[in-house]
């Protein structure tokens, strides 16, 4: 483990100037990383629609080394907050986008030296003979180092059935990793909530070493839209009225399915919708506007499939 003093006079800090007096006033606004934390959770909230827990651990975070950082001003030593994370719940909830915010945050406040985020799954760290996985951790690793490494689908690292599987060595290395450069890494484990409380069961070490568990909810039909309009935006497209109705109408039934991926299915939508938006107007035989350009309508959005097996209200293709 790294000694307090390399925790306390970490370069840049506030603590490696001299102590301020004991009856001083500290103005946390002076603080210029509290302006870069803030332009970050204001991203944060332009990026993700609903999230409210989420969002609301992340600035928890922030106020805590925010503080922290405050303290060492004063001279008040204390042990360094410890950062790995658990980040759960199912797929295109905002765990990646959350993951890349955290590490500019961290970053700001002077936690790690680099505004990175390294992913990898089991593929990336577990061999498939002797002596293969510990190289192969220790290379993710390298690459990590001063920022965050993102595990993704953690659990898969365990797996019990396996006598000769050579997962647990990664979840050893790692475990050391977590805490003998917990000064200068980051580890955030990834998955579906259930798998993850397995993981976390059968390696209770690991889990002692995890501070921050964030729990990232499906987003409901309302929010969907939402994200679904933002999408459309930012790609300098609209829906027209009907198309909107239309994709509302798909977003009930494409929930009800297998397989939904919150987000990532809406991002998957919507590009399909412009590929038949695409068609169309080629398949027009005239010129086309801007507006035709950037207009999807409710037959871009009833082209889908989802609707072959839908009640009659909703087949209006």
């Amino acid at each position: 483990m790294r000694g307090s003093t390399a925790e306390s006079s970490r370069p840049g800090d506030p603590a490696a100037a001299d102590h301020l007096p004991d009856d001083a006033l500290l103005d946390l606004s002076t603080d210029i990383a509290g302006k870069d934390v803030e332009d970050t959770l204001t991203r944060l909230d332009a990026e993700l629609i609903g999230l409210a827990n989420v969002k609301r651990r992340v600035r928890e975070i922030a106020a805590l080394l925010l503080i922290d950082r405050a303290r060492e001003r004063f001279g008040l030593s204390a042990t360094r907050p410890t950062m790995h994370m658990s980040f759960t719940g199912g797929p295109g909830t905002g765990k990646t986008t959350v993951a890349l915010r955290m590490a500019e945050m961290l970053h700001a406040l002077g936690y790690i030296r680099k505004a990175k985020v390294h992913t990898v799954t089991r593929d990336d760290l577990v061999g498939q003979f002797i002596g293969h996985t510990a190289p192969k951790t220790k290379e993710a690793l390298a690459k990590a180092a001063g920022g965050v490494l993102f595990v993704d689908e953690a659990y898969y690292l365990f797996r019990p059935e396996n006598e000769r599987d050579y997962g647990q060595e990664v979840i050893e290395i790692l475990l050391q990793e977590m805490e003998n450069e917990r000064g200068s890494l980051v580890v955030i484990f990834a998955g579906y909530p259930d798998r993850m409380e397995t993981f976390f069961s059968a390696n209770p070490g690991l889990s002692s070493r995890v501070a921050h568990h964030v729990e990232f909810p499906d987003y409901s039909h309302d929010e969907l839209l939402r994200i679904a309009e933002l999408m459309v935006a930012q790609e300098n497209f609209r829906f027209d009225e009907t198309a909107a109705q239309a994709f509302s109408r798909y977003l009930e039934l494409r929930m009800a399915r297998p397989r939904f991926a919150n987000a990532r299915s809406v991002r998957n939508a919507i590009d399909r919708c412009r590929l038949r938006q695409a068609n169309r107007l080629v398949q027009l035989h005239r010129p086309v506007s801007r507006a035709d350009l950037i207009t999807l309508t409710d037959s871009d959005v009833y082209g889908s499939s989802v609707f072959a097996d839908a009640p009659a209200e909703g087949a209006h293709q």
